[in-house]
C-alpha cells in the first residue's frame, strides 16, 4: 500500500511538472505572438506613415503637374502670339517686298504724234490716277515720228518712259484718195506693241491715244478684267468704250457686257494675242481689220455700258468725224467702282450667253414701224426686231445710236443684239433675225 500512494505522489508529480512545462511553453508561445503582435503593429504604423509620406509626395506632385500644365498652357498661348506675330511681320515684310518687285498687271502707252497739247491733256489726267498704281501700270509714251513739242513735253514728264518710232519708208497707198496717216498710225502701233511684248516682255498692253482722259476706276477696271482675259480664251481683248455710250443711252456704271464688235478707244490685249496678230498686222485700218471675222474668229470684246476713257480729239486723222454728234456727248463713268468685290463671273462664256438670253426673253416685244414710240410708252425693258442691216439702220436712225455695221456686226452688237438704254433704266434691245435662235430663245 505503501508502494502504491508512492506511485500516486510520483504521479502527481509528473503531472505537475508536465503542466508546468505547459504553462511555461503556453507562456513562452503567448510572449513570442505578443512580441510578433507588437511588431506587426508596429510595421503596420510604420507603413501607414509611409503611405501618408507618399500621399503627401502625391499631393505635392499633383500640385506641381498642375503647376506645370498652366505654365504650359501659358507659354503655348505665348507662343501662339509669337507665331501670329511672325506671320504678320513676314506678311508685310513680304507685301513691302511684293510693293518693290511689282509684277505689272499691264503696260500703259499712249500712242502720240503731233499734238503736244492733246498729249499734256492726256498725260494728266492719266497720271492723276495711275501714281497710287504705277508699279502695276507703266507708263508709256510712243510717239511716231519727230514732232519736236511732243517729244519735248513727253519728256518732260518723270513718271513715263519715252519711246520714239522714226519710220522713213515712204507710204503707199492700195487706193486711190486714201489717207496715208492711217498706214503710218498702223505701222507705229506694230512697232509699238513689238517693243512692249517683246523689248520690255510685258504679258499685256493697255493702249490710249493721245486725246483721251480716263475715269477713276480706269485701272481697276481693267485689273478685273485682266483675270477674266486669263480666264476665258474666247474673250479677245478688253475695252474700256462703248459706242453707244452717249449720255442718253447710258445708265449703270457696273455693268458690262460681251461684243462681237471691237470697241477699241482704251483697250487691252494679251501677248499671247499679240503673238497671233503681229506676224499679219494690215499695212492699215487695223481697227476695222480686227472687226473682220477671219481675224477674232469667234472671240469676243469686253465693253463697259459707260465708258471709262473720254476721245476729246476733235481735230485728227479723222478730221473730227462724227465728232460732234458720236464722241462729244459721251459719257465718262465718274463713279468709283469697286472692281475687286465685283462677281464678273457672269461674263465668262457660257455663263454670259445665259444671263444674256434670259435679259431678251423678259424684254417685252414690240413690232410695228412706230416702234420707238410704242418702246417710249412701255415700262421696262423692250426688244425690238430687225430684218436686215437696211432695216437695222432705218431703227437706230430713230433713236439715234449708231448705225454702222462691220463685216455683217453691229456696232456693241453680240449675238446680232444691239443693247442700249431708252429713257433709263429701260432697256432696248435690237434684235436681228438669227439672234433669238443664236442665244436658244424660242420665239412665241
Amino acid at each position: 500500500m505503501a508502494n502504491a500512494l508512492c506511485d500516486i505522489r510520483l504521479l502527481l508529480i509528473a503531472t505537475a511538472l508536465a503542466f508546468i512545462y505547459i504553462q511555461m511553453r503556453l507562456f513562452s508561445t503567448q510572449s513570442e505572438y505578443a512580441d510578433q503582435m507588437a511588431a506587426a503593429i508596429e510595421s503596420e504604423n510604420h507603413c501607414t506613415s509611409q503611405m501618408r509620406l507618399l500621399i503627401d509626395q502625391i499631393s505635392m506632385q499633383q500640385g506641381r503637374i498642375v503647376a506645370l500644365e498652366e505654365e504650359k498652357k501659358r507659354h503655348d498661348q505665348e507662343c501662339g502670339q509669337l507665331k501670329a506675330l511672325v506671320k504678320d511681320l513676314e506678311r508685310k515684310g513680304l507685301e513691302r517686298l511684293i510693293d518693290k518687285v511689282q509684277v505689272p498687271v499691264a503696260a500703259v502707252v499712249v500712242m502720240a504724234c503731233n499734238r503736244a497739247d492733246y498729249l499734256e491733256r492726256t498725260i494728266n489726267s492719266i497720271i492723276k490716277y495711275q501714281s497710287s498704281v504705277a508699279t502695276k501700270y507703266p507708263l508709256f509714251v510712243s510717239q511716231d515720228g519727230s514732232d519736236p513739242n511732243v517729244k519735248k513735253k513727253a519728256l518732260s514728264y518723270d513718271q513715263l518712259t519715252y519711246m520714239q518710232h522714226l519710220d522713213f519708208e515712204p507710204v503707199h497707198t492700195e487706193r486711190p484718195g486714201e489717207l496715208t496717216a492711217y498706214y503710218k498710225i498702223a505701222r507705229h502701233y506694230k512697232w509699238a506693241l513689238d517693243e512692249l511684248f517683246y523689248k520690255h516682255n510685258f504679258s499685256r498692253v493697255i493702249i490710249l491715244e493721245d486725246d483721251m482722259e480716263i475715269a477713276p476706276d480706269f485701272f481697276d477696271y481693267f485689273e478685273a478684267a485682266a483675270a477674266l482675259l486669263d480666264k476665258d480664251k474666247s474673250i479677245m481683248a478688253v475695252s474700256s468704250w462703248n459706242d453707244n455710250g452717249q449720255k442718253q443711252f447710258v445708265h449703270d456704271p457696273y455693268v458690262l457686257y460681251r461684243s462681237d464688235f471691237f470697241p477699241g478707244l482704251g483697250w487691252m490685249l494679251t501677248r499671247t494675242t499679240w503673238d497671233e496678230l503681229s506676224p499679219k498686222w494690215p499695212k492699215a485700218y487695223w481697227d476695222d481689220w480686227l472687226r473682220l471675222k477671219e481675224n477674232h474668229k469667234g472671240r469676243q470684246f469686253i465693253r463697259p455700258e459707260i465708258c471709262r476713257t473720254y476721245n476729246f480729239g476733235e481735230h485728227g486723222s479723222s478730221m473730227g468725224q462724227f465728232f460732234q454728234q458720236y464722241l462729244e456727248p459721251i459719257k465718262m463713268n465718274d463713279v468709283l467702282v469697286d472692281w475687286k468685290s465685283m462677281d464678273l463671273s457672269y461674263l465668262v462664256e457660257d455663263e454670259y450667253l445665259k444671263y444674256f438670253a434670259e435679259l431678251v426673253k423678259k424684254a417685252k416685244h414690240v413690232r410695228g414701224a412706230d416702234a420707238v414710240l410704242k418702246a417710249y410708252n412701255i415700262e421696262g425693258d423692250v426688244r425690238i426686231q430687225y430684218e436686215d442691216q437696211s432695216d437695222f439702220e432705218r431703227i437706230a436712225h430713230q433713236f439715234g445710236i449708231f448705225d454702222e455695221w462691220k463685216d455683217g456686226v453691229p456696232r456693241t452688237a453680240y449675238k446680232g443684239v444691239v443693247v442700249f438704254r431708252f429713257q433709263t433704266p429701260r432697256r432696248v434691245f435690237l434684235v436681228g433675225p438669227d439672234s433669238l435662235r443664236q442665244l436658244g430663245i424660242k420665239d412665241p
